[in-house]
């Protein structure tokens, strides 16, 4: 492979970015979003933006937070089974609408599904999540 095709080594490229990565990543951590939560939905957005890097990693991460392999290996079809709670489903459907953005998407009626479960805090938090995992799928998927 020639060298003009490598990947770039993000990180020794520009540490500064990354430093400042993990200091939102301590500040998210702050939030009471339940962990079991947060492997759903960085799995799910992973799986999306099919960084196979990031799927494996969240895969292994969830699976050692005591999440169930039956739930990890349906969420990919988490609309069409019983393994999720309405809270989970509202987030999910939070996630793949902030990874997959459509003109046609209806927010509002997302963000009403959210509160029947979460104050704007945890939406707030959970958004950023969103927001943070689809950033590290990009830069991770600039490898492939």
């Amino acid at each position: 492979m020639s060298s003009n095709t490598q990947p770039v080594n993000l990180q020794h490229a520009m540490p500064q970015v990354f430093e400042s990565l993990a200091r939102v990543h301590v500040a998210l951590d702050s939030h009471d979003l339940p962990s079991s939560l947060k492997h759903l939905v960085h799995l799910r957005a992973s799986q999306i933006n099919q960084c196979g890097f990031c799927v494996k990693m969240h895969s292994r991460e969830a699976r050692e937070a005591n999440e169930s392999s039956e739930r990890l290996d349906r969420l990919v079809v988490w609309r069409h089974v019983n393994d999720f709670s309405a809270a989970e489903r509202a987030a999910l459907a939070w996630t793949e609408a902030l990874t997959v953005l459509d003109q046609k998407t209806d927010y509002a009626s997302l963000r009403a599904d959210l509160r029947e479960h979460f104050d704007d805090a945890l939406i707030a938090a959970l958004t950023a999540e969103i927001g943070m995992i689809n950033l590290w799928n990009r830069l991770q998927v600039s490898r492939h």
